[in-house]
């Protein structure tokens, strides 16, 4: 059991009997009336986001989630299936419990998948990716000055907006948590 007092982002705790994530959470002190956690909680296995709020250090059962090392190999249209590194065992994930992460998956990259109770139930992508930009209209010269941005589209699909110096070919820095472009490899 854990205390809402101790909720932090990225905790996961079971609820009503499902698991969720704390995304958001905020403690409320009102001047009068009891303390109380505001907090936005996201289901990982529908990716439903509730908001829900508890008494100030009102105890809830955490989740305990297991992160297992697998490779990613390939999509079959409905279903995208990763191998565990250590058995070999593969499994597949449902482009629900994916959500986003999905523009941001190669082919042979190495994810963190999320294990409760033996079922898989989403990814932890890296804080960074590598990924190759396929299309994007060329600079102009002298535009480097301004600091503009233009809309870049990466090997995965995925646009992001890039400085103008960026070409077709470069290998940029992509930012997992906001879609945002980092650096040029």
């Amino acid at each position: 059991m854990i205390s809402t007092n101790d909720f932090r982002t990225g905790l996961t705790i079971e609820l009503d009997g499902e698991v969720y994530t704390v995304i958001d959470f905020q403690h409320v002190k009102p001047g009068k009336g009891a303390p109380f956690v505001r907090s936005k909680l996201k289901n990982v296995k529908t990716g439903a986001v509730i908001e829900k709020t508890f008494n100030a250090g009102e105890k809830v059962p955490r989740a305990h989630v297991e992160r297992r090392e697998m490779q990613y190999l390939y999509n079959d249209g409905e279903s995208y299936h990763f191998m565990d590194m250590e058995t070999y065992d593969q499994i597949a994930l449902t482009k629900e419990q994916l959500g986003d992460a999905i523009k941001y998956l190669l082919e042979n990259m190495t994810i963190a998948v999320l294990m409760y109770q033996g079922t898989p139930i989403g990814i932890d992508l890296p804080n960074f990716v590598e990924l190759k930009v396929v299309d994007t209209p060329p600079g102009i010269k002298g535009d480097t000055a301004s600091g503009g941005s233009k809309p870049a589209t990466l090997e995965t699909g995925l646009v992001v907006q890039v400085p103008f110096f960026v070409e077709v070919g470069d290998v940029i820095q992509v930012d997992t948590r906001t879609g945002s472009y980092i650096k040029r490899v």
